[in-house]
């Protein structure tokens, strides 16, 4: 197994630019959840030429909606949702600063481009453990569109949230990469 990266955030280009497809990561500090609702009234914020809610400049973006928090936790389940969806937006708040992605699932070729040509990652979370990830945050703030419920833009405090580098911005891509691999060649 590989050696776990340690990564404070926010992110910078050049280190997302050493990051390669299959890196085991360990995220810890601010992140912000948003899902597609959330996604398309950021870029049409960008669109009037409207300050965003949040510093996007180096920022991660974890693609999830969270269950109601039970009494005393600050969360609840928070799993990652399929990232296709953000896949029309996405490409928008990279060119204007946002370095980090985490969700599940394969992103599209416009999400690709835009992250080799202004230098972003995607990181792939673990599907199913919703309610160990929420262990994780130990602070969210909801900062947006709290009209939207759980898909409204929160402001999360994480500790080791643990991902794999699933895209880089070198073009690797696990999902194909890792295919290949293990790929029966009898």
């Amino acid at each position: 197994m590989s050696n776990v990266i340690d990564i404070q955030l926010p992110l910078d280009e050049v280190r997302v630019r050493s990051l390669k497809a299959g890196d085991v990561v360990s995220l810890s500090g601010i992140i912000y959840s948003a899902r597609d609702a959330a996604h398309k009234r950021l870029v049409e914020m960008l669109d009037k030429d409207e300050a965003l809610p949040f510093d996007v400049q180096g920022a991660t973006i974890y693609y999830m909606g969270p269950s109601p928090a039970k009494p005393g936790e600050v969360i609840g389940a928070a799993g990652p949702t399929t990232s296709y969806r953000m896949d029309p937006y996405a490409p928008r708040l990279i060119e204007v600063g946002l370095r980090g992605m985490v969700g599940k699932g394969e992103r599209g070729a416009n999400v690709v481009e835009a992250m080799q040509k202004f230098g972003a990652v995607y990181f792939a979370a673990t599907g199913g453990a919703g309610a160990l990830i929420g262990r994780t945050i130990k602070a969210a703030e909801v900062v947006a569109f709290p009209e939207l419920g759980p898909e409204a833009v929160r402001r999360l405090t994480i500790e080791n949230l643990p991902v794999i580098v699933a895209q880089d911005a070198s073009g690797g891509n696990l999902y194909k990469d890792g295919v290949e691999k293990w790929r029966d060649t009898d």
